[in-house]
């Protein structure tokens, strides 16, 4: 297969860091920088009504061994790494080109791979579908609250006991809460709070203006808070640290990893968090950010917007809607979808099955609710695309089921099998069938329910949800072909290039039997061109 110029460089460069051998590299890339990959995700609180909701933001750097960071550019580390985010909190290699022509140029990034090679490649990357890199996160993960409270305010919000008992076994508890979402692959156990701890400075000292914005500086916050408690707490049993202040930050709560000098060190790395009153008050905020601090990115929907908090089938997206609410603890986190399971290998292998392209043959699938323990059934269904130059520019579809029930999930939307795309990074967006797509995906087109049916934009896999079961749904798997029985309805999208992200300019064009949002000759879209994709 014919590559680009580009592609094949940053093979050879990926090749040369893997061997080893820095004479070569030379030749491709001005640097080589080793050290530990930190990512930040700042999420936004909750926006007033009427007023628009602050994006995401996102910081990606590397920190050397001496401590000191490299900022990198996110847009170029997500090419440079293919999967940036199966990487987090990973001590990693990093190829940087010549800088540009200006004197305030940066260097480039021409790629960054695991500095020990120890990724491992899922199942969904054997079959010949996207390259899908797992981060492994198993065990006893102990987090400890850390209560800091700026020097001029004085208020403290919770006490030591509410944060304590936030890492309880109950139901609507984290220790709960991840044992079950990770089908207890994970468990909190140790896990404790410490404070109110005084910072040495106060709110502005930590909170500046930049831009015309207000900007935390994490580093401070986490060595100052981290410095507070070092007397008291053993951060050497540590693997994750939530901080919870007394104020507000920079209007977001933050969450990835952070170092700083403690426990006599001096560059101690861990997963961290940064909650600000209206973080900590409710889980699932929380929840998203120890998320984050596992590895795990943003979800989105396909609306094209460029809101990442729009699809309430994930708490690594919407945590807010759709979400059950507890009388202690807030709001509370619903699960993340079976893509973001299986980044972490909370998903066995007999629970996922992959159709590869070309597989012709036409099967029925149990496939069972993602929430269950414990299931004999598929729970992980993915669909390949055609592979593409770059193996991470590949496609896949990866189907769930989800039911209205139980202590987290019992205010979803519907029962429904719930699809996923995932592209690029390993972003994973919900396929609403709507015209054009809801805002938020708690919408009838993004539940695929009894009697539907769905193709893949290129046309390779057909997707019919034949029944509802009492643990799922029975759906039928095969190639689209012409029939002389009559079909259920078609939900098909208009065909999308494998590596761009769902916008409004390239719909879904669904045909179902309720009313449509956009309708011409009783047919969903029928103005378009893309009418004439329907099925005869």
């Amino acid at each position: 297969m014919k590559t680009s110029t580009t592609t094949g460089r940053a093979r050879a460069i990926v090749a040369t860091l893997v061997l080893g051998i820095a004479g070569t590299a030379s030749t491709h890339a001005q640097t080589i920088e080793q050290g530990l990959l930190q990512l930040e995700w700042g999420d936004p609180a909750p926006a007033a009504p009427g007023q628009a909701k602050s994006k995401s933001r996102f910081n990606a750097r590397l920190v050397k061994d001496d401590g000191s960071r490299i900022a990198l550019d996110p847009a170029q580390a997500r090419k440079a790494a293919g999967d940036l985010y199966v990487l987090a909190n990973r001590r990693v290699a990093i190829a940087f080109g010549a800088p540009g022509k200006t004197a305030s140029s940066a260097p480039t990034i021409e790629a960054i791979v695991p500095a020990d090679r120890t990724t491992q490649y899922s199942p969904v990357h054997a079959a010949g579908a996207r390259v899908m890199a797992a981060a492994p996160v198993g065990g006893t993960t102990r987090w400890v609250t850390l209560m800091c409270k700026f020097s001029d305010i004085g208020t403290e919000q919770k006490t030591q006991a509410f944060f304590q008992s936030q890492y309880g076994e109950g139901v609507g508890q984290l220790g709960h809460y991840w044992r079950e979402v990770s089908y207890d692959k994970i468990n909190l156990t140790g896990s404790s709070a410490y404070g109110w701890f005084t910072l040495p400075q106060p709110r502005s000292h930590y909170v500046t203006e930049e831009n015309g914005e207000d900007k935390a500086d994490l580093k401070k916050l986490f060595a100052d808070c981290g410095a507070a408690a070092d007397a008291t707490v053993d951060f050497n049993s540590v693997q994750g640290v939530n901080m919870m202040f007394n104020g507000d930050l920079d209007g977001y709560a933050w969450g990835g990893g952070m170092c700083a000098p403690l426990e006599g060190r001096s560059n101690f790395c861990t997963r961290a968090t940064w909650n600000p009153p209206w973080s900590f008050s409710n889980l699932a905020p929380l929840a998203h950010e120890m998320g984050h601090g596992y590895g795990l990115p943003h979800s989105d929907n396909s609306d094209g917007d460029s809101d990442t908090y729009d699809n309430p089938w994930d708490v690594m997206s919407d945590g807010w809607y759709n979400a059950v609410s507890d009388s202690t603890y807030g709001t509370r986190p619903k699960h993340i979808n079976m893509f973001q399971r299986h980044r972490l290998s909370w998903v066995d292998g007999a629970r996922q099955q992959v159709i590869v392209l070309g597989d012709l043959a036409t099967r029925e699938i149990a496939l069972d609710y993602a929430h269950l323990a414990g299931s004999g059934n598929v729970q992980m269904l993915v669909l390949s695309l055609s592979p593409q130059a770059d193996p991470y520019a590949t496609v896949v579809y990866t189907l769930e089921a989800r039911k209205r029930e139980g202590p987290y999930e019992g205010a979803l939307a519907g029962d429904a099998v719930i699809i996923h795309k995932v592209q690029a990074s390993g972003t994973a967006y919900s396929i609403d069938a709507d015209v054009p797509p809801a805002n938020r995906a708690n919408n009838e087109g993004s539940m695929f329910k009894v009697g539907e049916r769905w193709v893949t934009p290129e046309g390779s896999h057909a997707i019919t949800v034949k029944a509802k079961t009492a643990t799922g749904f029975v759906v039928t798997v095969g190639p689209p072909r012409a029939m002389s029985s009559p079909l259920p309805p078609l939900v098909r999208p208009a065909q999308v290039s494998a590596s761009s992200s769902p916008t409004r300019s390239t719909p879904a064009i669904p045909v179902r039997g309720r009313k449509p949002p956009e309708r011409c000759g009783g047919v969903r879209g029928a103005t378009s061109p893309q009418c004439a994709m329907r099925e005869r």
